[in-house]
């Protein structure tokens, strides 16, 4: 019983770690508009806010960032699936150890969690694409051209069947 609960604290210390370093790189993107750097997500809430003052100038780059947002909100889908991962990992600490079933719960609870997670970031990488193509229709027709290249278009992305996969972290210190 303390083996698994150990299991289970080391597991969500180690989601909140990683969340917590998301949302740092999240708020830092810049892009150079005019020479000067602008943040591109200026607060947690409304991701590209920080281009809506240029990009608004143009109808088509404003829908495609209207789009992106959209796609950036919590969807009930996968919060629904992080609640029956956390409850079955829950319930596989709170069940009895001799039955067997507490291991089940517990691994089906983490698979749960893991599938959910590699879904949340497979859907906001391929909604990065609504952003890309907001900038590029805006520097169509529109000056001062918006300078952004996002990180996240590397070597380590990867497409099966014209879906792309992007699971990435960068470091600095």
């Amino acid at each position: 019983m303390m083996k698994t609960l150990a299991i289970a604290i080391l597991f969500f210390m180690g989601i909140f770690c990683t969340k917590a370093s998301y949302a740092q790189e999240t708020c830092s993107r810049m892009a150079l508009i005019n020479h000067q750097e602008v943040l591109i997500d200026n607060n947690s809430t409304q991701k590209g806010e920080g281009l809506r003052y240029h990009i608004a100038k143009d109808p088509i780059a404003k829908s495609y960032l209207d789009t992106y947002q959209d796609g950036t909100r919590t969807r009930l889908e996968t919060t629904i699936l992080g609640t029956i991962g956390s409850s079955l990992i829950f319930a596989g600490i709170l069940s009895n150890s001799s039955s067997g079933d507490n291991t089940r719960l517990i691994f089906g609870g983490i698979s749960v969690l893991v599938i959910n997670f590699l879904i949340t970031r497979t859907l906001d990488y391929q909604n990065e694409d609504n952003l890309m193509k907001a900038i590029d229709e805006y520097n169509k027709r529109n000056l001062p051209k918006i300078q952004f290249t996002p990180e996240a278009k590397n070597e380590n992305t990867h497409e099966i069947d014209g879906i792309r996969v992007g699971l990435t972290k960068t470091w600095s210190f």
